[in-house]
């Protein structure tokens, strides 16, 4: 009986203990085949140790392929405080290097965790430092490389491109707008542990960081640079409060050029205002026009049939009564008796006040909305503004004739050249854009690209051909003369605005612009260019800002290889223009019939005999006392 009941203990002991097994078996299979994943994290994050490695950020690059704004390498501190043996004297010895207490790098060292990255002092160091640090071979003291934002040409297309923080994340302009596409993914140099920290041999493994998207814009650099040129001749002979200027493809809404005074330089943000960095004032800055905004006038009672610009007439006494208000035209006494035609060309205010009567309010501010004011183009940048336009349904004779003029409206400058470039391209409004096209930094494959963007048509082609040849007789034989080029056909339109504060306009004070396009019967690029008060000289757009877009047009036309053009309107030149000469053919004359034909001319021979060869060619325009260059054989 006894023995019997040993073996049912027995038989029940190995029952349990099979049971046991099979519990054991089978949390081990689920561990193995269901947790895995889970504990083998785990454990990775207990032994496991990473130091990160920066991605480079994808570099932006102009319409050719110019680098605007790059990457170099640095190098920045790392530490694994449970590696560092003297905590103490690791500490000094960091802190002599990097001209820093020595209390706060021994909060770095003593910290309880796995890494601790030494910031901002051990950020972005330079090659000594670096240099000193890696000779002293401290345990637990790493230098990573880090990419830091580079920008090749400093200040230029500064508050377009913006800037990046200390951690190249984008603060502002493209930097900021494009941050998501710009910035890579972190790579790491990773390696297990034992319990001590101590760094496992041949456990050390590394992942590639992957760079950022490229960017290519619309910018072209040597028109940037042309523009930017300008910019700074203005500020050094007028110091005036600031400048801006674009220049824009007609046909497509594409930004060629785009800057602003006062710049700045990217990598040194921190030296400048919060206003200066993050103020782009072609975008941002709302003013009165003044009679650059003519143009969108003049197109829309062109439309309507309103006027002749050759067989209408006004005469104009030299100012005009409005609601009991007086507007007086720029120049005392008027102008008389005038086409509409002259109306452009004088730039005549009380002419215009007479068009802004014609139109009527409605049909003026349908057209001025339908050419985009009043609300953002759109532009791929932060910070653009609205503009202010009259409510319509609470404006009378006043507000709408000083309007036709451009005084009591706000725009800005990318709204100007979008309106103005839609008025000569053919009636048909784009969105501008700057971002032409991101691509994949390893394959350069396109991820996305840019098109233009038909907003609407505003006027028709036929009236679009009124508008340019009407903007080519203001720089042929109006305001605009100082923007003329011989043998190219500029149009244009100068533009004076008096400043207003506080709800009144400031004495003395205005922004001078002047908007110009060439060639005027087909235009290739926009020109605005605006200076704000300028000092020390009488204040109009014809004086100050026409020469400035002069000089970028002529730049313009070497870099676009702009051809010259038959057809033009002579100019009438005024008092001290330079006079403008066509230059005779003489190849194949012997010297002495050359000399009376070049008799208006500088004449520089080399060789002897008949003349084989002239410089400049016959039929070019230049300068009345110019040089020719006459080649002989």
């Amino acid at each position: 009986m006894f023995i019997k009941k040993m073996n049912e203990r027995m038989r029940l002991v190995l029952v349990i203990i099979i049971m046991m097994f099979i519990v054991i078996i089978g949390r081990v299979f689920y561990i193995q085949v269901f947790s895995y994943d889970k504990l083998n994290k785990y454990a990775n994050a207990l032994w496991s140790r990473n130091l990160p490695l920066e991605a480079d950020r994808g570099n932006i690059y102009d319409r050719e392929g110019v680098l605007l704004a790059g990457n170099i390498t640095t190098t920045s501190l790392v530490l694994i405080p449970n590696q560092i043996k003297d905590k103490e004297k690791t500490a000094a010895a960091l802190a002599n290097i990097l001209k820093v207490p020595y209390e706060d790098m021994l909060k770095h060292t003593s910290k309880k965790t796995s890494i601790e990255r030494v910031h901002p002092e051990g950020r972005r160091l330079s090659n000594v430092i670096a240099d000193k640090i890696n000779a002293l071979k401290l345990d637990g003291v790493y230098l990573v490389k880090e990419a830091k934002r580079s920008y090749p040409y400093d200040t230029l297309l500064a508050n377009t491109l913006g800037f990046v923080g200390i951690d190249n994340q984008g603060l502002s302009g493209l930097e900021l707008v494009y941050d998501s596409y710009l910035t890579g993914s972190y790579g790491a140099i990773k390696y297990y542990s034992d319990a001590k920290g101590e760094k496992l041999k041949l456990s050390q493994k590394y992942e590639q960081p992957q760079a950022g998207m490229n960017i290519t814009l619309t910018i072209n650099y040597k028109l940037q640079e042309a523009l930017e040129r300008e910019l700074d001749n203005a500020i050094n002979m007028y110091n005036p409060d600031g400048a801006w200027g674009i220049m824009m493809d007609p046909n497509t809404g594409e930004v060629l050029a785009m800057a602003s005074r006062p710049t700045f330089s990217p990598l040194h943000y921190q030296d400048y205002a919060i206003e200066q960095i993050n103020r782009n004032l072609p975008i941002w800055m709302t003013y009165e026009p003044g009679s650059t905004f003519k143009i969108i006038s003049l197109s829309g009672a062109l439309e309507e049939g309103l006027i002749d610009l050759d067989n209408d007439y006004y005469y104009d006494t030299g100012s005009v009564k409005v609601s009991g208000a007086t507007i007086h035209c720029w120049k005392h006494g008027g102008h008389g008796h005038q086409t509409y035609l002259e109306v452009v060309e004088n730039s005549c205010n009380t002419g215009f006040v007479s068009i802004g009567y014609k139109l009527g309010k409605e049909k003026l501010f349908k057209y001025i909305k339908d050419f985009g004011f009043g609300v953002k183009t759109g532009i791929e940048l932060n910070g653009e503004e609205n503009g202010i336009l009259f409510d319509v349904d609470k404006i009378g004779d006043l507000e709408t004739v000083t309007t036709a003029f451009g005084q009591g409206v706000s725009v800005t400058a990318i709204q100007q050249i979008t309106a103005v470039s839609a008025a000569i391209n053919g009636g048909i409004l784009y969105k501008p854009y700057i971002v032409k096209s991101i691509n994949d930094p390893e394959t350069n494959q396109t991820i996305f690209q840019n098109k233009p963007t038909k907003v609407r048509t505003v006027i028709s082609s036929n009236t679009s051909k009124k508008v340019r040849y009407a903007l080519e007789s203001v720089v042929a034989k109006g305001t605009g003369h100082n923007a003329y080029i011989p043998n190219y056909r500029v149009g244009g339109k100068t533009g004076t605005a008096q400043k207003v504060k506080d709800g009144a306009y400031l004495v003395g004070n205005y922004i001078t612009s002047f908007m110009g396009f060439l060639p005027a019967d087909d235009p290739e690029v926009v020109v605005y260019i605006a200076v704000d008060n300028a000092k020390g000289i009488t204040q109009y757009g014809g004086t100050i800002a026409a020469p400035l877009a002069k000089k970028i047009m002529l730049s313009a036309i070497d870099i676009l290889q702009i051809e010259k053009r038959d057809g033009e309107i002579p100019k009438e030149f005024v008092y001290l223009d330079p006079v403008y000469v066509s230059v005779p053919d003489v190849v194949g004359d012997d010297l002495k019939t050359a000399q009376k034909k070049l008799k208006d001319f500088n004449i520089k021979v080399d060789g002897s005999g008949h003349i084989l060869y002239q410089s400049p060619p016959s039929g070019t325009k230049i300068v009345k006392g110019d040089t020719i260059r006459l080649y002989l054989h």
